[in-house]
């Protein structure tokens, strides 16, 4: 139970990462993934890398500056433009339909405008799911200069659209429907330079 802790990737660049395990029974028609981080890095970062061995960015968060997120499905991105950051925790939920093809995006517990992605496309179930590297090739293929560096917690993957009383529930961290991969439950593995310690503060 990873229950106030937090992953600290203590090197940048790095090539360390986290490997998250999940139980996917089927392909995804609609997601929700949420995540906490804290970190000065102002270049590119991944914060969570979804691959399958058809599609290396099937599932994809990642900041190339500090007042940008891209929310990736199936190869394709739309990009959210955000405050640049006070070097505080962020959290941020993104989620996907796939009938609709509307992505979600909420930080800080606020939704930003919803946008068009990826309508009528289906993310594949067997997959290689990393904290702190962008996948290139299915497990692999990392850029070192994408890595990230600081300290993750609150990971949640659902597969469904989380309602806005959920998504702040998530980001309050207050307590949320039963997830792919949660925080208090999660399966993972470290790679490299990775330490799990307590969070500073609340």
């Amino acid at each position: 139970d990873l229950y106030r802790k937090v992953f600290v990737f203590r090197k940048d660049p790095s090539d360390a990462y986290v490997v998250l395990r999940a139980r996917l029974e089927q392909p995804l028609h609609n997601f929700t993934v949420c995540l906490r981080s804290y970190t000065d890095l102002s270049r590119p970062h991944s914060l969570f890398s979804y691959a399958t061995k058809a599609q290396d960015n099937e599932i994809l968060l990642f900041k190339p500056r500090p007042e940008e997120y891209r929310f990736y499905v199936g190869g394709k991105f739309v990009t959210f433009r955000v405050p640049e950051g006070r070097r505080d925790w962020e959290h941020v939920c993104a989620s996907w339909e796939s009938a609709s093809g509307i992505a979600e995006f909420w930080l800080n517990g606020k939704p930003w405008p919803r946008k068009g992605l990826q309508r009528g496309y289906t993310v594949g179930a067997t997959a290689a799911i990393l904290l702190g590297q962008e996948q290139d090739s299915f497990g692999g293929g990392f850029d070192l200069y994408n890595s990230f560096s600081g300290e993750l917690t609150d990971v949640y993957l659902w597969d469904t659209g989380l309602s806005p009383d959920k998504m702040r529930a998530a980001f309050l961290s207050l307590r949320l429907p039963p997830a792919l991969l949660a925080w208090s439950s999660l399966s993972y593995e470290v790679k490299g330079d990775v330490v799990v310690k307590p969070r500073l503060r609340e």
